[in-house]
């Protein structure tokens, strides 16, 4: 059986990780959310950077639900085609 780290793509953008990968909970800690899945920095920032914790909760493990937003999906088509370990400054 191979490895599963081959295969793992960001929970969001669905681009494959090279170094950076950080643990997402798509319900959130402070909602009773236990489960994690794996996203890039900068997929990371920008999910918490329009949702509220609320709202995330509402949505749950449903990434196409946050790709449905106007500004993730903007997000998504411009990270696209970028390279897994690509990094920017991303606006508070």
């Amino acid at each position: 059986m191979g490895s599963t780290d081959d295969a793992l793509t960001c929970w969001l953008c669905g681009r494959p990780f090279d170094m950076r990968i950080q643990w997402h909970h798509p319900v959130p800690k402070s909602k009773k959310g236990r489960s994690t899945v794996p996203v890039h920095p900068i997929c990371h920032k920008t999910i918490h950077r329009n949702f509220t914790n609320t709202e995330l909760a509402r949505i749950g493990d449903d990434p196409k639900a946050l790709r449905d937003d106007p500004a993730i999906a903007k997000f998504v088509r411009w990270v696209s085609g970028k390279p897994p370990d690509f990094h920017a400054p991303t606006r508070s």
